[in-house]
């Protein structure tokens, strides 16, 4: 269904273009054997070749071009829906796969996913230094413990908050409680080591 507007948009854009050859045919035959004058045939032209061809035509160059525009929505749609299934299929994944998987670049990737956390359908994080993205349950994520290091944050968050002991990024649901705790670093790791990426 996704390409039947450029479809009818190319094929209007074709009528258009006949029903133009046609007019200007026939009234060029009349016009060469004197049975038409120079004006009436000037006027032919403009009533039955000119005014259909913008007309089939610009509704059709519109239906193409809005055509092009749900093809270009559906196919994100369609790449947003293939990173979602690879990170959750396993649990995580790395992100060359995932680039080669979709071919994309890593900005894309990034793009796509802090959208489908804006709009609660991915809860997980991601590990910058290992460049793999982890799916993971919304509570886990939604507390204030890090599921990566251990360490524990102050605040829970919303959207996309950085662990500050080991950096990597927390997708937290939007419906995720705010709790308070005293923020505490991952075991065997000095309070020293805030805000240090690994």
């Amino acid at each position: 269904m996704a390409g039947s507007g450029k479809t009818i948009g190319a094929i209007l854009i074709g009528v258009g273009a006949v029903i133009f050859i046609v007019a200007l045919a026939l009234l060029g035959s009349g016009l060469s054997s004197g049975q038409l004058t120079t004006s009436g045939a000037i006027l032919g032209i403009a009533i039955f070749g000119v005014i259909p061809l913008l007309l089939f035509g610009g509704v059709g160059l519109y239906l193409l071009a809005k055509g092009r525009q749900e093809a270009a929505l559906l196919a994100d749609v369609r790449r947003k829906e293939r990173l979602l299934g690879l990170i959750q299929a396993q649990g995580q994944a790395q992100l060359g796969v995932i680039m080669v998987e979709l071919k994309a670049d890593r900005e894309t990737i990034k793009r796509d996913i802090y959208e489908l956390v804006q709009q609660g359908l991915f809860t997980g994080y991601i590990d910058w230094s290992s460049l793999t993205f982890y799916s993971s349950d919304a509570a886990r994520v939604g507390s204030n413990k890090c599921p990566n290091c251990g360490g524990v944050r102050e605040l829970v968050g919303k959207g996309i908050v950085k662990c500050p002991y080991c950096g990597v990024e927390l997708f937290i649901p939007p419906g995720a409680p705010q709790q308070t705790a005293t923020p505490t670093p991952p075991s065997g790791e000095p309070a020293a080591g805030v805000g240090r990426n690994r």
